[in-house]
């Protein structure tokens, strides 16, 4: 599947807001702190943002903040508006239930992009089975292990000696020494819905 892999910093300063998608180095090395200004030929006009084009926006917030592609995106919202409950609640769930997300979370890696790789590269297993399928959505009770070959990387090494410093969700249980997790519960989506108007993707979707 075709991904973008031109600088991220050029999404952020596209949108005006931070996405964190460098990881720790948004928090350091931020261009958008230097450059606020969106990328491109400067105008001098002042052009009024449709309700369209503010829909737009959010959505592309929420699938770059995801690493996702538009034909993955779609499929994810469709099987959000198929599940009972609010779609907007059921597609970030859905999403930070990833399993790039999750291993984010969990703290093995300092940004989704990296987990897509740690999880591409089979250093991860789901339930004893290695996965490497980032989009897989885990479901409460899975347990998130290393290969063999993960158990073997330097990388993993470096991470066990600081899987301390992050601060793990409550809907995942980190075992740091055997660097294992399990998902507890579904994804708490609080601070996701204080950061995405999902109403406008839903909005965006439904014309």
């Amino acid at each position: 599947m075709a991904r973008y892999t031109g600088p991220v910093c050029r999404i952020c300063r596209g949108l005006g807001e931070k996405l964190y998608l460098k990881g720790e180095k948004c928090f350091s090395k931020c261009t958008i702190d230097k450059r606020p200004t969106p990328p491109g030929q400067r105008s001098t006009r002042r052009r009024k943002v449709s309700d369209r084009g503010i829909q737009l926006r959010e959505k592309q917030k929420v699938r770059f903040h995801f690493g996702m592609m538009e034909r993955q995106f779609v499929r994810f919202y469709e099987e959000a508006v198929r599940r009972p409950g609010i779609s907007g609640d059921n597609l970030l769930k859905m999403l930070e239930m990833r399993m790039d997300s999750a291993v984010y979370h969990m703290g093995f890696a300092d940004s989704r992009a990296q987990a897509r790789q740690l999880v591409k590269h089979g250093l991860l297993a789901v339930n004893g089975r290695k996965s490497t399928i980032p989009s897989r959505i885990l479901r409460v009770g899975d347990i998130v292990s290393l290969t063999e070959r993960g158990q073997k990387s330097e990388y993993f090494k470096a991470v066990k000696e600081n899987i301390g410093s992050k601060q793990v969700p409550e809907w995942l249980s980190v075992d740091g020494t055997a660097l294992t997790a399990r998902v507890l519960a579904e994804a708490d989506i609080t601070e996701a819905n204080e950061r995405f108007n999902t109403a406008m993707i839903v909005e965006y979707y439904s014309r």
